[in-house]
């Protein structure tokens, strides 16, 4: 794990689409992201009273957290692409 001129937190992945992290500011928002899930879903267990009801809640409210988690990696991370391996130099 080399540090980039632009600092960037997340590098993109070699193959297919989207991203990996690359320094410990990368690697501790996803922590945080695994965190928030699953102490969000917890909360909303302990509430419902029903397994149905527990997922019409935890479903959106875990969508909005990836949504934020991919706006930081798209901020500080490469451009997204499609790749297929090894770039050619």
């Amino acid at each position: 794990m080399t540090d980039t001129p632009k600092k960037l937190w997340f590098k993109r992945k070699r193959y297919g689409w989207g991203w990996t992290p690359i320094t410990w500011q990368g690697w501790f928002s996803v922590a945080v992201f695994v965190v928030l899930v699953a102490l969000n879903a917890n909360r909303i267990d302990g509430d419902s009273h029903s397994a149905s009801d527990t997922l019409l809640n935890v479903i959106p409210q875990t969508f909005v957290l990836a949504l934020l988690l991919l706006a930081l990696a798209y901020w500080k991370g490469e451009k997204p692409r499609w790749s297929w391996g090894k770039e050619k130099e």
